[in-house]
């Protein structure tokens, strides 16, 4: 793996030179853009809009449009905009896992000990281990301050990035129903999802997608045709449910005592 940061954690006056990689991999397959006249591909060009002329990557800067002009930025200013930040992952508080609400959640990234950062690596793990809390730390890469808490998995220490709170939209804004659930109708539900319930086990589910979609490139290509299969999304009805629910719950058990 290549490392996509190089800092240091710090919590306390304890700091922890460590390199950063991504946890997480794109599993899409690499598909083309054609003209759907002749199927030759599509390219994008980075253009000068006055020139129309194609600039290449080292010629690009970035600026920022203040009145009528651009003010240029190098590498340099989005360092100094926060030196710390740029080279720290500073832990600002613990706080219990159970507190953090999922939808905050991002994208995942491990993190290794650099020389001589091995002891202070394994102590931050097993306390982090020990009381079952996270790290809220602030950092930033890519020109992008980054609000994250770092656990364990699998005896790494895993930093995810999470959401700021004005990421996150209101859900009043949604048109949620009024509509009244009956007790025995929860009770059914309650025992349905009590009846489903296993350990998670993270192996037992696959990416079954790219391998089918992989299998009707494959037809295509030998001339063969994929079945389609009918799915049913039929809405259940109201006046219905107390009896989907008990169909439900008798296929579980069926299930259960076949296996």
């Amino acid at each position: 793996m290549r490392s996509i940061w190089n800092g240091s954690i710090s919590f306390g006056l304890v700091s922890i030179p460590i390199k950063m990689y991504s946890a997480s991999e794109d599993r899409k397959l690499d598909l083309d853009m054609l003209d759907s006249h002749d199927n030759a591909r599509i390219r994008y060009k980075r253009v000068n809009e006055d020139t129309g002329k194609e600039v290449e990557w080292k010629d690009i800067v970035k600026g920022f449009k203040k009145d009528d002009s651009y003010i240029i930025l190098e590498k340099e200013d989005f360092e100094m905009a926060n030196m710390k930040k740029s080279k720290t992952i500073d832990i600002e508080e613990f706080v219990e896992e159970a507190e953090v609400n999922d939808l905050l959640f991002k994208s995942p990234y491990f993190l290794e000990p650099q020389k001589e950062g091995g002891k202070s690596y394994n102590l931050l793990r097993d306390a982090l281990k020990k009381t079952g809390k996270l790290g809220v730390a602030t950092f930033v890469m890519r020109q992008k301050e980054h609000l994250s808490l770092i656990g364990v998995y699998k005896n790494a220490l895993v930093l995810h990035v999470i959401r700021f709170a004005d990421e996150i939209r209101d859900p009043a804004d949604l048109k949620l129903p009024s509509t009244k659930v009956s007790k025995k109708e929860v009770d059914m539900a309650l025992s349905l999802i009590e009846n489903y319930t296993e350990p998670f086990k993270l192996d037992k589910y696959k990416d079954v997608y790219n391998k089918q979609l992989m299998k009707i490139i494959n037809n295509k290509a030998s001339g063969k045709k994929t079945r389609s299969k009918k799915v049913d999304t039929t809405p259940t009805k109201a006046d219905d449910l107390m009896a989907k629910l008990k169909a439900s719950l008798e296929k579980k058990k069926k299930k259960s005592k076949a296996s």
